[in-house]
């Protein structure tokens, strides 16, 4: 019995570990190299497969029959193995209906823009007709048959109430990309838009959907979607079926253990306390940026002296992007200012949930080790010109008013639940 998930590069796959959370069958990831697919495909050698980029088509001649809905959507990302023969299905549809409805996004009547034109784009399209959407449009940096521009989008579709993106724009590595680079357009060119749908989970959260979430617009990943996709193929491939309670379990399970908890807040505001305690108590690793800034350049105070703020903020913006783009599962806690460059809000916020800690001013003393408010005019002045964006950028705004413990637990109870 043989059990897993086809693709051609898979070192970043979740699937695994959601498959196996189930506990119905060992679960393996399965690279095949684009020479070798055919072989593969004509071998048969599993019972039943999850298949992803960039075989999702490529499938289809090798089976024995096809759903009705793969077959509609032209794709399929599940492949069992039935006496020798080949049946594909597609529960990529039923994931990403289940995201859209549980994101609450109500799309009856509405216009939809979906980003790409892949095997995804069209499952996309398929639920957006499923959910009642009037007017649904492809779109990409080039016009082609049934494909719009993204000049076109902005120019023809600026009423447009949601946005999909299924094009690969922002995956990790890649997480600085949007679908919109290069093309001189943004989400600014839809003042309307009622949510915004990445499928891609890798990072939890990428550029795009931290671009709409900063500008008050919801925003949801593709882990739900992975999620619930995956224990929809569990179900074809042992008959059993699963409950919905499970799929939002495992979901939260593995949402927790990946991603970080990360810490803003004024220098003095018990940070780096209140993170050391957190990560003892859910047993993580925990970064100080801070910290990590002196292994590379020796302490922000002596170099901000020698170098000045801006070379400062450069230079740590580089430290925070190198330790953000591979930490999972961690607690950090961030340099005072760290929240005063976007750059560094996409990166703590790809992978983390942001806390910001929020002490009384009166209650912090300045320091001679921090140049930038080593007086009490000074702090006040940070502070002031920081609440806003602190306020702005975080995610829930801990006030940090009796012990670090208390705090710590605060945001332990808010991170768990």
């Amino acid at each position: 019995m043989r059990y897993g998930l086809l693709g051609e590069k898979l070192p970043h796959s979740f699937s695994k570990e959601i498959h196996e959370k189930l506990g119905r069958y060992t679960y393996e990831l399965i690279e095949v190299a684009k020479e070798n697919f055919a072989s593969f495909a004509e071998q048969r050698d599993f019972t039943a497969i999850n298949i992803t980029i960039p075989y999702k088509r490529d499938i289809i001649p090798y089976l024995e029959t096809i759903s009705e809905q793969a077959e509609k959507i032209g794709a399929v990302n599940v492949a069992i193995n039935k006496d020798g023969k080949l049946h594909g299905y597609n529960t990529d549809f039923a994931g990403l209906r289940g995201l859209v409805l549980r994101a609450g996004f109500d799309l009856k009547d509405k216009t939809v823009l979906i980003l790409g034109y892949g095997g995804t784009s069209r499952t996309a399209s398929a639920v957006c007709e499923d959910l009642g959407a009037k007017c649904v449009k492809f779109v990409e940096g080039m016009a082609r048959e049934n494909v719009i521009s993204y000049e076109d989008a902005a120019r023809d579709y600026a009423d447009a109430d949601f946005i999909f993106n299924t094009s690969p724009c922002g995956m990790y590595p890649h997480t600085d990309a949007t679908p919109f680079d290069g093309s001189g357009v943004s989400l600014a060119n839809f003042p309307k838009l009622a949510g915004v749908v990445d499928v891609i989970y890798n990072p939890l959260r990428t550029k795009l959907v931290n671009e709409a979430r900063l500008r008050g617009i919801p925003a949801v990943n593709g882990l739900y979607m992975l999620v619930a996709q995956a224990t929809a193929a569990a179900e074809l491939f042992t008959g059993e079926s699963v409950a919905d309670e499970v799929t939002e379990k495992i979901f939260k399970e593995l949402l927790l253990a990946k991603q970080n908890v990360v810490l803003t807040g004024m220098p003095g505001s018990g940070k780096s306390t209140i993170g050391a305690l957190l990560a003892q108590k859910l047993g993580r690793r925990f970064y100080d940026t801070d910290e990590e800034f002196t292994k590379k350049y020796g302490t922000p105070a002596d170099y901000i002296r020698e170098h000045g703020e801006s070379a400062f903020r450069n230079a740590e913006s580089a430290v925070i992007a190198e330790l953000c783009k591979e930490t999972v599962g961690a607690v950090i806690s961030t340099g005072g200012g760290a929240i005063l460059r976007r750059e560094n809000i996409y990166a703590l916020c790809g992978n983390g949930k942001i806390y910001f800690i929020d002490r009384d001013i009166n209650t912090i003393v300045p320091t001679s080790d921090r140049p930038l408010s080593s007086d009490m005019d000074m702090l006040r002045k940070r502070y002031e010109e920081r609440y806003p964006i602190y306020t702005g950028t975080c995610d829930v705004h801990i006030i940090n008013d009796a012990s670090a413990d208390d705090a710590a637990q605060k945001i332990l109870e808010d991170f768990t639940k």
